[in-house]
């Protein structure tokens, strides 16, 4: 046993029951599980998100790298489709990294309500911001998640001040 343990272990103890999570109600907890699950996520998926970003999840923003679809192939798998229309009182946006179009990403990919081009991989942070601005639309930028494939798109988040971001794994399994 090293010195100090038990004094860790108490103040660990402390630390965990003071937590703002810990004190809210039950009926609180049942209603962020269902809203998790109509968002398709895991609660601790959904529950990290709402407590960096202090608001609930309004869309997503999902690359089409994420989803698995280039310019020249096929739809992605009908799991994925299957998972975008299970969502429910989410907005679900596509954003097509060139040579893809949006109008084509939104004829391959069912349950998208809509499609815009991608921000630009290396691109400069007002570009990468003015692309997601026309994709966030009215909607509160820290209430959108980028749903991501690639480490360069993780950038998304701090440009454009989105509640955060998720592998496309998180989401669609």
């Amino acid at each position: 046993m090293e010195a100090g343990r038990r004094f860790r272990a108490h103040m660990w103890a402390r630390a965990q029951a003071s937590r703002a999570e810990a004190k809210l109600p039950m009926a609180i907890h049942r209603s962020r599980i269902a809203r998790a699950k109509e968002l398709g996520l895991s609660y601790s998926d959904y529950s990290a998100i709402r407590a960096t970003s202090g608001r609930d999840i309004a869309g997503y923003l999902i690359s089409s790298n994420a989803l698995g679809v280039q310019s020249n192939s096929a739809p992605p798998p009908a799991s994925v489709a299957e998972r975008l229309m299970a969502m429910r009182h989410v907005l679900r946006v596509g954003l097509a990294h060139p040579p893809l179009s949006p109008a084509v990403l939104m004829d391959r990919v069912a349950g998208l309500d809509l499609a815009f081009a991608a921000p630009p991989l290396l691109g400069s942070w007002p570009e990468i911001r003015a692309a997601l601005a026309r994709a966030q639309g009215r909607l509160p930028a820290a209430g959108l998640v980028a749903i991501t494939a690639l480490g360069l798109e993780r950038d998304w988040v701090t440009a454009g001040g989105l509640a955060g971001s998720l592998p496309a794994e998180a989401l669609f399994g």
